[in-house]
């Protein structure tokens, strides 16, 4: 995933895929602030899923927004947020097997019909 926005600097090795959800009512900022010759800093909103590289070491503060200030909320390790990138290979695979081996019974067709159709409401 490739971020044109503020990327990580070119030297830096050990890139992880990492993801934030703010699942609070309020809006709140996502900083990394510990990785040298690197910005990072986001607005999330409430309920809202933020995808983003980091690098291993670095961590993310959440500060919760007021009006006019925000409050240091807490302090998370990237690594805590990491999440597996490619196309879902294991769950692609989970499903097609549960698929193969799922045999449903055919539904038995019936020549009879329903002895009353209603045509009208009351």
């Amino acid at each position: 995933m490739a971020q044109i926005l503020d990327p990580l600097p070119s030297n830096s090795s050990n890139q992880i895929l990492c993801c934030y959800v703010n699942a609070t009512s309020q809006i709140q900022i996502a900083k990394i602030s510990n990785v040298p010759n690197w910005y990072f800093e986001r607005v999330v909103f409430p309920g809202q899923r933020l995808v983003f590289e980091a690098v291993i070491g670095a961590c993310m503060e959440i500060h919760t927004g007021m009006m006019a200030s925000s409050i240091l909320s807490d302090t998370v390790p990237c690594d805590r947020l990491q999440i597996n990138e490619g196309p879902y290979s294991s769950i692609t695979k989970t499903e097609q097997s549960v698929v193969k081996s799922l045999t449903l019974p055919q539904r038995l067709k019936s020549s009879s019909k329903p002895t009353a159709v209603l045509s009208a409401v009351d």
